[in-house]
């Protein structure tokens, strides 16, 4: 996973990595002649006495050494920006497909764990891609180099860089085989762990409603002892693996001096080389302390990498590929024959559903609660595709228009008013961003939100919180309405979009909106006094549309309506 997603982000960006790789091996270059300098500023300078030999060796290590300080800056840069850079486009195409998703995708993965793929899971790629472009050409290159060096000096010692290497492969195995499945269950409840923490502070004011605050504080704590004891888990590996590799370590350093200072005595060895050794030895066990190291992030950013690209590789059940770019006949709205069941469900939501709305006017969809009203209207909208039948808009199939042009056919106003973040001159202009200041202010006050705004400090410059927690519930309603009007589109679907209105205030919208122009409109509502003013009616019940026809026409021939009607009037219709 790791790879495929280096391939994709990482590689294109190849000057930087390219620059990385000569910057390290010059760097590397330096460190490997460093110890052959050093020996030879003791064997050949301080033993015999000369010190024109150590000045000149001397001077040619200083200016190594900041040669490789030079060229480890412009190596750590190249690598950050390529690091930094892969990530900036792996959060891109994450945000782009997540975008592309419909309710089944999103439903799929969850909200929550959405968003720590996309900040948590791409940063520790982020992490793993910084420090492995560094350590994936320093670590062989400082082993292969310090081995080849280290034997051409003295072969008889080579023993012991071949027992210390073995013993570290053998732990860092142990190692990655303890942590890969446990980084797993670690990501999954850092994902639980989100997951509570966003419905908790969502439904803060149902909690204290039904204080239910000691409650929520046991359940977080459960989640909270969850990770903690995955973390306790990886913490283990981790704290018995540094001492263990540690250990080796000094196990190696003490061999060498062991068997070397023997070597010097019996007159085989010099001190100078000895020590040359030792340091090719230290090189050695860095660079596969360094890959030990890019070995005990790998299993995190593996596990990330696959929770990235399970994401990126889902192609959303709904597909937009159609071509057309307008409608022949604005307004017109044919739903014939539609049938729509969620993947597994033993029953469809919505059973054969047909009913045709004409340009210029007012159906009205009412039905008891789960009836599926709403699915109905994002099958129109093109939320949701439907398993069968068939939507038409304006004349022209709906699977056949782009998704701009079905956009644009519509005006909708969901269930539970969507605001953001944003000033409300912005949030009109999401729907239709080259609206005039005049064309914001009549929608505010067809919405009959004008009247607030204009309470505001700054109008309609003021800042609403996301998901408007500045604003009334009913604020929040006449802004997500006004959003809709703002848009020059031939229909409009409410989707009981008047629920937090009063009557008066509803009257008041509504007629509002008729002085608007001639416009197709579908107005899902509970009220019967509201759906008394439509044109036609669908009623439906379990789904499917039990009968189509005014207000007048379904007192008289259909017994579910008569029951709603009785149920919010009191009183049998005679």
């Amino acid at each position: 996973m790791l790879l495929r997603l280096f391939r994709k982000f990482a590689l294109p960006l190849w000057p930087a990595l390219l620059g990385l790789l000569v910057f390290e091996a010059l760097q590397i270059a330096g460190s490997l002649a460093l110890p052959t300098l050093n020996a030879r500023v003791i064997d050949d300078g301080i033993a015999v006495g000369d010190t024109a030999v150590v000045w000149r060796l001397g001077a040619a290590m200083l200016a190594l050494t900041f040669g490789q300080l030079v060229t480890n800056i412009l190596a750590v840069a190249c690598g950050a920006y390529a690091s930094l850079k892969a990530a900036q486009h792996m959060r891109t195409a994450f945000f782009a497909k997540v975008s592309s998703f419909g309710f089944q995708e999103i439903a799929q993965f969850g909200t929550s764990s959405l968003v720590t793929r996309s900040t948590n899971d791409v940063r520790q790629v982020q992490q793993f891609l910084t420090m492995a472009m560094s350590i994936a050409i320093m670590a062989p290159f400082m082993a292969v180099g310090g081995l080849i060096m280290a034997l051409t000096l003295d072969l008889a010692l080579s023993w012991t860089i071949v027992a210390t290497v073995v013993l570290l492969m053998a732990i860092m195995v142990w190692a990655i085989r303890g942590m890969v499945p446990s980084f797993r269950i670690m990501q999954e409840r850092l994902d639980a762990m989100g997951s509570v923490l966003s419905q908790q502070l969502s439904g803060l004011r149902v909690i204290r409603a039904f204080v239910k605050e000691d409650a929520e504080k046991k359940r977080y704590e459960r989640v909270n002892d969850q990770m903690t004891d995955a973390y306790m888990t990886v913490g283990k590996y981790f704290v018995t693996l540094f001492p263990l590799v540690m250990l080796v370590v000094g196990l190696g350093e003490m061999a060498i001096v062991w068997f070397g200072a023997l070597g010097v005595e019996a007159g085989t060895s010099n001190v100078g080389s000895i020590m040359a050794f030792t340091q090719y030895l230290m090189l050695i066990l860095m660079g596969v302390l360094m890959a030990s190291f890019l070995a005990m992030m790998m299993p995190r950013a593996e596990v990330a990498a696959g929770r990235i690209r399970e994401v990126l590789e889902t192609e959303p059940a709904q597909t937009r590929l159609g071509s057309a770019e307008s409608v022949s006949h604005p307004g017109l709205l044919e739903v014939s024959d539609v049938t729509f069941c969620f993947p597994g469900a033993e029953a469809p939501v919505l059973d054969s559903v047909t009913f045709t709305c004409r340009p210029g006017t007012t159906t009205a969809i009412i039905g008891a609660t789960g009836s599926g009203k709403t699915v109905l209207m994002q099958l129109i909208v093109g939320l949701l595709d439907p398993t069968s039948g068939s939507v038409v808009i304006g004349g022209v199939p709906a699977e056949e228009l782009t998704a701009e042009a079905r956009s644009e056919q519509f005006g909708y106003v969901p269930q539970k008013p969507q605001v953001f973040g944003d000033t409300i001159e912005g949030n009109l202009r999401k729907g239709n961003p080259g609206a005039t200041d005049a064309q914001v202010q009549s929608a505010l006050r067809t919405s009959q939100a004008w009247e607030y705004v204009q309470g505001l400090e700054g109008q309609t410059q003021y800042r609403v919180n996301q998901n408007g927690t500045n604003l009334s519930g009913g604020q929040r309603q006449r802004l997500a309405i006004a959003m809709a009007l703002v848009r020059p589109s031939p229909i409009l679907i409410f989707d009981d979009s008047f629920s937090a209105l009063d009557t008066q205030t509803e009257a008041r919208v509504r007629d509002g909106i008729a002085q608007m122009g001639p416009r197709t409109q579908i107005v899902v509502t509970q009220r019967c006094s509201s759906a008394a003013r439509a044109d036609q009616i669908v009623v439906l019940d379990e789904g499917r549309a039990v009968a189509v026809g005014t207000h007048t026409e379904l007192l008289e021939s259909s017994d579910v309506y008569r029951e709603i009607y009785s149920s919010q009037t009191g009183a049998a219709h005679e």
